[in-house]
């Protein structure tokens, strides 16, 4: 990375649409309800009438703001912001309770930027040797490799493992509307033209995480909490000096939320309850962990920001998205004609740089705007929620028919807000189902390929070392929940009889 790189980043046209996508990023994420995954969503359609680089900035600076934001009601107000931050009530909030908000603000903000920073170096410093082991693939490979991403995504969503299969599934009969990959064929179309092409994914996206949280509002009622600001205004030196005291606190939580990030439908808010656990078990302290622990408050905020740039790990190199965010991201660098999978270092060789300056840069720009956003949330939430949902659905609205000039992706935004509704009144997640649709393409068309070159025999996706050896670690993954229960189940002492 050098100037040349650099330089065309530091421009007036790139620099406005980056700060002001992340001072965006910075609203969303702070109204609680509003989520990092819906933030990108409605942003991303802006970002289409930019140049690539302008883009990007815009996206990449929403999703890792967006992700700190939810930390701040969730420290004053303990209602977590976005999903990620629901780790940072604990000690975060009793910090609050005590007259340390200001403290435990800051230093939430400068191991999110410090989190994120590892994130981009390690995604540099990685990526690029896993493309290169990628190469080895074929479309064998590359089907289990889909089915895996697909089958994580169901099994560590939040709930019912069932639901999640059956959200995963869902979102894989949603993309096979249009086009046949192989034969060119229309099918389920059911006759409609708009729909020969396939079902747009930005309009999607914007219904299941925009509308849906609209009318997840209107049917909850007004929400209770009254906003409170920071009682103190601590020196920078003293929060510099407690992550110091920590560093290796936030250096093995940063490595966790990387490591998690990268795993296919895990994200940011598994890694931040990960990195918490990790935390107290190793805390020479744990006992002051849930009282208001200085390494209660790094663990989770470095981790939810390293997984942002985790989950690009596999994004970049394999085309499968580590979260709901990314997944929406992946569609945004089709459209700018770059297009992920293990020769991406050798045909996007600028954009990668750029898009890694753009990741660095960000961490230190999160840190000003992270600041604005601690002073101005208390009058954020004094904005009625009538306004902010109305807003929501103008932004909805807008951004989906943006994208093509076309009415009829509002018609499908809509119907994606409704259904998506009614699914989380069901508590099915949401994040199997756009990996489902994001990855069907993938799956369908490396299996239909991969059986025309063997001539209609499965065994090639069985007896190769590398299918083989996904395969295992797939069954292992499914089986050793399973395993754990069983043994923790013999080993438990039997009761007194009464």
């Amino acid at each position: 990375m050098n100037w040349d790189t650099l330089s065309p980043l530091l421009t007036l046209p790139v620099l406005l649409p980056w700060i002001l996508g992340m001072v965006f990023g910075i609203f969303v994420g702070a109204m609680p309800g509003l989520t990092a995954t819906m933030a990108v969503a409605l942003i991303v359609p802006f970002s289409f009438h930019l140049p690539s680089s302008a883009g990007l900035a815009m996206i990449i600076g929403v999703s890792f703001t967006a992700i700190f934001a939810g930390d701040i009601p969730a420290t004053l107000l303990r209602i977590p912001g976005t999903p990620a931050s629901a780790a940072a009530t604990l000690d975060g909030h009793e910090l609050a309770r005590q007259g340390r908000a200001g403290f435990a603000l800051r230093l939430d903000l400068l191991c999110s930027a410090l989190g994120g920073f590892v994130s981009i170096l390690l995604l540099m410093t990685v990526a690029p040797q896993l493309a290169r082991f990628a190469l080895k693939f074929s479309n064998y490979e590359y089907f289990w490799l889909g089915v895996c991403g697909l089958a994580i995504s169901a099994v560590v969503s939040i709930g019912n493992t069932f639901k999640g299969l059956l959200a995963a599934v869902l979102g894989m009969v949603l993309a096979t509307v249009g086009y046949d990959i192989v034969s060119g064929t229309p099918r389920f179309s059911f006759g409609v033209q708009n729909l020969e092409s396939g079902i747009e994914f930005i309009p999607a996206m914007i219904g299941l995480f925009g509308l849906s949280e609209v009318l997840r509002s209107l049917s909850a009622g007004p929400a209770a909490g009254d906003a409170t600001r920071p009682a103190d205004v601590p020196r920078w030196s003293e929060t510099i000096l407690t992550v110091w005291r920590h560093k290796w606190t936030a250096f093995k939580s940063s490595l966790a939320g990387v490591f998690i990030g990268a795993l296919p439908g895990a994200g940011a808010d598994i890694a931040a309850w990960a990195a918490y656990g990790l935390a107290q078990k190793t805390s020479r302290q744990p006992e002051k962990f849930g009282t208001g622990s200085e390494e209660g408050i790094i663990a989770p905020t470095s981790a939810n920001n390293a997984a942002v740039g985790g989950a690009w790990i596999p994004a970049l190199v394999f085309g499968i998205p580590g979260d709901a965010v990314t997944a929406i991201v992946l569609g945004a660098l089709i459209v700018y004609d770059i297009k992920p999978g293990p020769m991406i270092f050798q045909h996007n060789a600028a954009e990668m740089n750029s898009l890694f300056a753009i990741g660095l840069i960000t961490q230190l720009l999160l840190i000003p705007a992270g600041l604005l956003g601690i002073r101005l949330f208390s009058r954020l939430l004094t904005v009625p929620r009538p306004f902010v949902n109305a807003g929501v659905v103008v932004f909805s609205v807008v951004g989906a028919y943006a994208l093509r000039n076309n009415f009829f992706d509002v018609w499908v935004m809509a119907a994606f807000g409704v259904f998506g509704w009614f699914l989380e009144r069901h508590r099915v997640p949401l994040a199997p189902l756009i990996l489902g649709m994001i990855l069907c393409p993938m799956i369908e068309q490396n299996l239909r390929t991969g059986l025309i070159k063997s001539q209609g025999s499965l065994l090639p996706f069985f007896n190769r070392p590398i299918c083989l050896g996904i395969l295992l670690a797939l069954l292992a993954a499914a089986l050793l929940p399973v395993i754990m229960r069983a043994v923790g189940g013999k080993r438990l002492p039997k009761q007194p009889e009464a």
